[in-house]
């Protein structure tokens, strides 16, 4: 049974590079395939070693494409999609995910064997389209990148919002750490609060941009590192985990009085 998997958070987060990494753990043993629901497109960069067409752009070409010309073959034979977005300014960001949902089952991409699926989306839940994976069930999990910081936070609580209106399954937060005061502790208040978990903590590290400056992920440019080993155990966490729950994201007021206490704990110390 292939394992479907969907990556949220905020713009700049950090999710591709996340998502690229667990990717190519998971390709040492799996079948895996990648999509990414960003309009910058540049989730599978480091996997496939240069930005790929994406699904928009090839459908200005080409109308009926085949699937050699959607999906391209990246690291360790990693399948790469990009839905790409429109123009800037112009047309609705979310609608590459919808068109390249929609292009990809009716070329019978998802009827292949793979074993992972992993999509990478913008944690704009506002928008239709970036929600798609989760609303038409191309996803059976979810996970949410977030940083202590209060924006990153923000958006993570919006997603929960998003994620207990889908009724979809949580299957844990991941701390993608930007090196502020108490960042984990903060991250791990945050998860118990909307009735989740801090599924994992990646540290801030110079290797990242290091490997991404080659267009490589960390595990392919730096394989025997100890950032690299934080995304292998990552993606074992994430491929073992069972205990999904639907969030209970906060109010507004209640978001900030949890700041407010925050700031206040930090204070006491």
């Amino acid at each position: 049974m292939t394992k479907k998997i969907a990556i949220y958070g905020k713009g700049g987060i950090g999710k591709s590079t996340i998502v690229a990494n667990i990717a190519a753990s998971y390709s040492q043993k799996y079948n895996v395939l990648v999509i990414g629901c960003d309009p910058k497109a540049d989730t599978t960069r480091t996997l496939y070693g240069s930005r790929i067409p994406t699904v928009l752009s090839i459908l200005r070409e080409n109308k009926e494409p085949n699937p050699e010309e959607v999906v391209y073959k990246g690291y360790n034979d990693i399948s790469c999609v990009e839905s790409g977005g429109p123009e800037p300014g112009v047309g609705c960001a979310g609608r590459g995910v919808i068109v390249a949902m929609n292009l990809l089952e009716r070329l019978g991409v998802f009827e292949e064997s793979f074993d992972i699926i992993i999509y990478d989306v913008l944690g704009d839940v506002v928008c239709g389209g970036f929600a798609v994976p989760l609303r038409e069930e191309f996803a059976d999990e979810v996970y949410i990148v977030t940083s202590g910081e209060y924006m990153s936070l923000y958006a993570a609580n919006n997603i929960a919002k998003g994620i207990k209106k889908l009724k979809s399954r949580l299957g844990g937060i991941i701390c993608n750490c930007k090196g502020i005061k108490d960042e984990t502790r903060i991250v791990g208040s945050f998860a118990e609060r909307i009735g989740s978990k801090v599924i994992g903590v990646i540290p801030k590290s110079e290797l990242v941009p290091e490997s991404e400056i080659e267009a490589m992920t960390v595990i392919e440019k730096f394989p025997d590192s100890k950032q690299a080993m934080v995304y292998h155990e990552l993606a074992e966490r994430i491929y073992e985990n069972e205990d999904f729950t639907v969030p209970e994201p906060l109010a507004m007021d209640e978001f900030e009085e949890f700041f407010k206490e925050l700031k206040k704990r930090a204070s006491d110390l």
